[in-house]
């Protein structure tokens, strides 16, 4: 277990999380198969040659979810009631096939549950490409444990 307690969360802290990924064309087929998203701006190269991108997009669900998990680690691996919500979710850049996305956590908000046994914390979360471009951010906010007495 990696993750970090409730206690263990400051505002304002930055986490520069050290896992990468490059995304692969399978990865974004897999995912595409997997959610039934048809997309063809996602699969069909002929389709989005003829875009202003003129080539696939990754679809931006799985640049969501990798952004997500890229954190895990670092913040809740181990640690975590539940995944409170996502909000605020923007794509401000595409991705493509072959970018290699990082994450960036930055702690916004915490309090305690009012049974006092647990917390809710709230990170901003940036991903960038290997451009430093942000390609995704949100607010994810996670329902902690405290550190057990011993």
């Amino acid at each position: 277990m990696t993750g970090r307690y409730y206690e263990e969360f400051e505002e304002g802290e930055t986490i520069d999380h050290d896992k990468r990924r490059t995304i692969s064309e399978s990865d974004n087929q897999d995912f595409c198969d997997m959610t039934m998203n048809q997309q063809p701006l996602h699969l069909d190269g002929e389709f989005a040659a003829e875009t202003e991108f003129g080539e696939r997009l990754v679809n931006g669900l799985y640049t969501l979810s990798l952004a997500v998990g890229l954190t895990i680690p670092d913040t809740s691996d181990g640690t975590i009631v539940a995944n409170l919500s996502y909000d605020d979710v923007e794509h401000p850049n595409p991705v493509f096939h072959g970018d290699t996305i990082r994450a960036r956590s930055t702690v916004v908000e915490k309090r305690e549950t009012s049974d006092g046994e647990r917390g809710v914390v709230t990170m901003h979360v940036e991903a960038h490409n290997q451009n430093d471009d942000l390609v995704c951010e949100f607010h994810r906010t996670i329902l902690s444990l405290k550190r057990p007495e011993e």
